[in-house]
């Protein structure tokens, strides 16, 4: 892996550089913390929270807030630090990037909190001079104010609004959680600093209002990876995909499944199908999902059954890559397409009940992201697309194997992609009543950095031509739609009484397309594709 690091950096004018020129204010990312104080109660798992400053700033650079995180998992996290490129950072009249607080307000202390602790803690919040944003907390040990100069504030131009995201820690009156840019995507500006946000009960103003995130002013995307880069990072993250031991539907790539006779079909002239060129170049290119065009499996029935269960040994995975969070991380989001997506099966407590044609469709794109720090080129977190929906996986909690591949897993007939083996229910897990997504190891899988095509990289320019199938804007499967009370009353048939109701209430809350025949857009038709994953 330091050999990696050290290719990255080293061939390379800006990517995994370590620092990052956001125009004027230079910020490195800092992973390596000192531990200030702790809540041993409170929080996911009831187990409390640790807050941290970060250690082993570099020369010139200034702590821009503390970090913080649940005690329930490793450490694993960063902030960034900031150095003023435009003039002085010492005096709080400057008019540079950075300037001093003028002062700061207690947000909130532990001496009053009934909770277990490691001693007192003091969250403090920055009070910036005029023309300046505060970008993180301060904590302490002791109710005496911080030194003025132990943070800076960053001045407004440079700064951009941030929701919270995720709690870190709740108890003794106070809620803590992560920040987020407000808004996110491939031509959003906003970056993450890595800090936290506190928010006490009853308070008449939340912090929330006051902290700020950064924002990228530079235009240049000097610190994304090149193609060579691209590449390197594919060779050393790419997933091993582990499909389940009775999956019947397989990965195929396009131009397989459009020689094997995928055919285009046009509203109104139905019974003259198209065939497909291996290309899709023939595929009507952009407009939007009109139901003008569809595509469908062959006519021919044994044809049908050999495009249906797709093949394997022809899978690739279609690489998209796109900067984030204002060009300091990469998304590598890497593509699958199946044929068909298979029925589905209900758990209904320790009744597993096949769900017929429910959940089937022709056409099924799936996806995982890796989301890769520009600062180093280390993998921070990797997106498991799980149907209409999906996760964020911190990169410390991953399974990986081959050494930094990391590992996941496919759900039969579903294809959605899970970190872990075993049952992931659709639908209420504590009742036990859902759609299943069943997944295991077996010797049926997928090295999606073996066989890849990056088919988007708008930072290259026109050193990445896109497929003409890309662009193709229409489904990928016709549209069949089923009564959904029928479906659900063949099914309640075979239930005992006490269980028709619950089944019903936790079906009824499910999205209705796992409940009719519906082909997928293409993956340049995902709200994903310009913007962030969630």
């Amino acid at each position: 892996m330091a050999g990696f690091l050290n290719y990255m950096a080293d061939n390379n004018g800006g990517f995994a550089s370590g620092s990052i020129n956001l125009g004027g204010l230079e910020v490195y990312q800092i992973s390596t913390f000192t531990k200030v104080w702790a809540s041993l109660e409170g929080g996911p798992g009831n187990l409390g929270a640790t807050f941290f400053e970060p250690s082993s700033i570099p020369d010139g650079y200034f702590m821009l807030g503390c970090y913080s995180q649940p005690n329930n998992q490793s450490l694993f996290g960063w902030v960034l630090v900031g150095k003023d490129n435009n003039g002085s950072s010492t005096e709080p009249t400057s008019k540079g990037t950075l300037a001093l607080p003028m002062d700061y307000t207690l947000v909130w202390s532990s001496e009053n909190s009934k909770l277990k602790k490691d001693g007192n803690g003091y969250i403090w919040l920055p009070v910036p001079p005029e023309g300046y944003s505060a970008v993180g907390h301060i904590v302490t040990r002791s109710p005496e104010k911080p030194p003025l100069d132990k943070i800076r504030c960053v001045r407004s131009e440079l700064t951009d609004s941030c929701e919270r995201t995720s709690l870190i820690w709740g108890g003794g009156g106070i809620n803590v959680y992560g920040l987020r840019p407000t808004i996110r995507g491939t031509q959003a500006l906003g970056v993450p600093v890595g800090t936290f946000i506190a928010e006490v009960d009853g308070a008449q103003s939340s912090a929330a209002l006051t902290l700020s995130c950064l924002k990228n002013r530079d235009s240049n995307l000097f610190c994304m990876p090149n193609m060579n880069q691209i590449q390197a990072l594919v060779q050393t993250y790419s997933p091993w995909i582990y499909l389940h031991p009775d999956e019947e539907y397989l990965p195929a790539s396009v131009s397989w499944y459009f020689n094997n006779g995928a055919l285009l079909y046009k509203q109104g002239d139905e019974s003259n199908p198209v065939s497909i060129d291996s290309t899709g170049s023939n595929l009507p290119q952009g407009g939007s999902n009109d139901g003008t065009y569809w595509l469908d499996l062959p006519i021919d029935k044994d044809s049908k059954e050999k495009v249906k269960r797709g093949d394997l040994q022809s899978s690739e995975s279609y690489l998209h890559v796109k900067p984030m969070l204002g060009a300091t991380f990469t998304d590598i989001a890497l593509w699958v397409f199946y044929p068909f997506n298979g029925p589905g099966k209900a758990k209904v407590e320790l009744i597993d009940i096949p769900l017929g044609k429910t959940g089937q469709h022709i056409g099924d794109w799936e996806h995982v992201t890796l989301r890769i720090s520009n600062f180093s080129g280390k993998l921070w977190s990797v997106y498991f697309s799980e149907h209409s929906n999906g996760a964020w996986v911190n990169s410390s909690e991953l399974e990986f194997q081959g050494g930094n591949k990391v590992v996941a897993y496919a759900s039969l007939n579903g294809h959605a992609f899970y970190p872990k083996p075993g049952l992931v229910l659709q639908g209420n897990a504590s009742l036990g009543v859902g759609i299943r997504n069943d997944t295991a190891k077996s010797k049926i899988m997928m090295n999606m950095g073996e066989r890849y095509v990056v088919v988007s990289a708008e930072h290259l320019g026109m050193v990445v031509v896109e497929p003409p199938w890309l662009n193709y804007t229409r489904k990928w499967g016709p549209k069949i739609e089923y009564d959904f009370g029928d479906e659900m009353k063949k099914i309640e048939e075979v239930l005992p009484g006490k269980l028709k109701d619950v089944f019903q209430k936790v079906m009824n809350g499910l999205p209705r397309e796992l409940f009719g025949e519906d082909g997928p857009t293409g993956p340049k038709m995902k709200k994903s594709w310009s913007g962030d994953e969630v």
